[in-house]
């Protein structure tokens, strides 16, 4: 009998399986770094454009960053274990992976808060960007629990949760700083 959250029962659960952590940190912080930008320059009563051109340098900046990053990090580890005479499980290509998992999850994720300032009328476009937002925060973090088993309905609140946080913040520093620009 298949237990209905066991990701053993999933087919892509042999190659994906290890990269969760990474899709979910990636897709995290796409949305929430990306979209802490927009914010902060609706805050600023900015030009739509801004937004557009810092969160795109944020797009692939950032992420290629996180990624290799996440890559740097993994390679060091191995090395580590190499140098006191162990061997590492995984080789370049497991960090190499790692590595793409955020940075793609970082991309495709972080460009939802930026779709709405290319795509919707001027007057909509951060209302539809913080309601993409929101929604993208909490369907990634309840896809979450795919693997984890956890409530999906807390998961999803908890990434929306923190994901708005970060947005206001972004918000009232655009906000309070809107006169000097």
């Amino acid at each position: 009998m298949e237990k209905p959250h066991n990701p053993e029962y999933l087919g892509f659960w042999p190659s994906w399986a290890h990269h969760i952590g990474d899709l979910v940190f990636g897709a995290n912080d796409g949305i929430v770094t990306t979209f802490a930008v927009v914010s902060g320059v609706s805050g600023a009563a900015l030009s739509p454009h801004i937004a557009i051109v810092l969160g795109l340098a944020n797009l692939l900046a950032d992420g290629f960053a996180m990624g290799a990053g996440n890559y740097l990090g993994m390679r060091s580890e191995q090395d580590y274990q190499r140098s006191i005479g162990g061997t590492p499980r995984e080789g370049h290509t497991h960090a190499l992976g790692h590595g793409a998992a955020i940075f793609l999850a970082f991309l495709l994720a972080g460009s939802v808060p930026l779709l709405p300032f290319l795509f919707a009328p001027a007057e909509w476009m951060f209302a539809v960007s913080c309601l993409a937002t929101g929604a993208t925060l909490f369907v990634v973090g309840s896809l979450r629990t795919v693997v984890t088993q956890a409530r999906w309905f807390v998961s999803g609140l908890e990434m929306l949760g923190i994901g708005s946080v970060a947005a206001a913040a972004a918000y009232g520093v655009g906000h309070l700083l809107r006169q000097l620009v």
